[in-house]
């Protein structure tokens, strides 16, 4: 039923609909537009901002892409963080934009949408980093069949198939020999290494680590915090951020292993004082990326990405008997599935013992 005085009602499928009565049409009748949402409040707003915004009564099709993904960007801008709006623009204006950007929304079809998606595959892009390209795009249509009522072509396409990377990880031995290196050279580096190898934790949060985040008399890690490279609003520079972490669980406790909590307790420094850096400017992922690859080159050791040592802390939880969600909760992740689909391997030297427990039903 709509209220009174406003042309918003609830419709049988349980969104909610605003209508917006705009200049007579071509044979001079009324002419309107509807704004659709899950609750009243939100359409209410969406129907003010038409009535005050002189652009957001314009006919969508009369306007190119590029216009309307600037209005996209204004109202995503408000829902995600800095660092994910300033990704969304990066591919939107290096990739969308430099394709479709002068064209008007309804000249595309799913045939134009598929083609950009074979060229951007051909140009060496991973299938990945294509998918991420489209989810961008297809927010922008979901948002303008949302708002406008206009056809999803976007959501009509098919996305590019995407091949599950394998992970290279240290076997037992070779864990055994970056272990040794990093406590018989221990320094600022040696120990952000060894506590994301010890706790999980990712390279942005330690990175961000400060001492004060540390508190050696209840032997725990507070995780608040993660910093980051990102590309700057003008897209002509990069710039350093710290913020709160991925996502709401990423904010949590670890309780420290005796071992760990013993060498941090050995060189302790002032509460403001980053872990890594040794004084209180922060250094940034990519360096401390570098330096894990000098020690793993000193040591012979497989080239391998720092977020590795993320997934061999997992495999070994397992391997120790860690229940899913005790491991899930450290690693700050707000699934069981995603800690068992992404983080935990098996070995071969695994599959062999499990497989040498099946016996002949005798």
């Amino acid at each position: 039923m709509s209220r009174r005085g406003e042309n918003i009602y609830k419709r049988k499928d349980g969104r909610w609909e605003g209508r917006i009565r705009l200049n007579n049409n071509s044979k001079g009748k009324s002419a309107y537009k509807s704004v659709y949402g899950k609750t009243y409040k939100s359409v209410k707003e969406k129907l003010i901002l038409m009535r005050t915004d002189n652009i957001t009564t314009d006919i969508p099709s009369s306007r190119n892409v590029r216009v309307l993904f600037e209005e996209w960007f204004s109202s995503v801008k408000l829902k995600v963080k800095p660092s994910t709006y300033s990704n969304y623009r990066m591919k939107a204006e290096k990739h969308i934009l430099t394709e479709f950007g002068d064209m008007r929304y309804e000249q595309i079809d799913v045939n134009m949408v598929h083609r950009f998606i074979e060229k951007k595959l051909s140009c060496g892009l991973s299938e990945k980093y294509v998918s991420d390209i489209m989810i961008v795009f297809r927010s922008m249509a979901r948002y303008m069949n949302r708002v406008y009522g206009m056809k999803n072509i976007i959501g009509e396409a098919t996305m590019p198939r995407i091949s599950k990377k394998e992970i290279t990880v240290l076997n037992e031995t070779q864990q055994m020999v970056l272990h040794r290196y990093l406590t018989e050279n221990m320094n600022s580096t040696s120990i952000c290494i060894l506590l994301s190898f010890y706790t999980g934790i990712r390279i942005g949060e330690v990175c961000c680590l400060t001492w004060n985040d540390i508190d050696l008399d209840k032997n725990i890690i507070k995780i608040n915090k993660t910093v980051q490279r990102m590309q700057d609003i003008d897209l002509l520079s990069t710039k350093i951020i710290t913020g709160p972490p991925k996502s709401e669980s990423s904010k949590r406790t670890i309780p420290l292993s005796p071992f760990l909590a013993e060498i941090l307790a050995k060189h302790r420094k002032s509460p403001n004082t980053y872990v890594l850096s040794g004084n209180e400017s922060i250094t940034e992922p990519r360096t401390l990326q570098r330096r894990f690859k000098t020690v793993l080159k000193n040591v012979g050791l497989p080239d391998i990405h720092y977020h590795s040592l993320r997934h061999m802390f997992a495999t070994n939880c397992i391997k120790k008997g860690f229940d899913v969600r005790t491991l899930s909760e450290i690693l700050g992740h707000s699934s069981v599935e995603t800690t068992l689909n992404r983080y935990v391997h098996s070995s071969m030297s695994r599959k062999i013992e499990c497989m040498n427990m099946i016996t002949p039903a005798v």
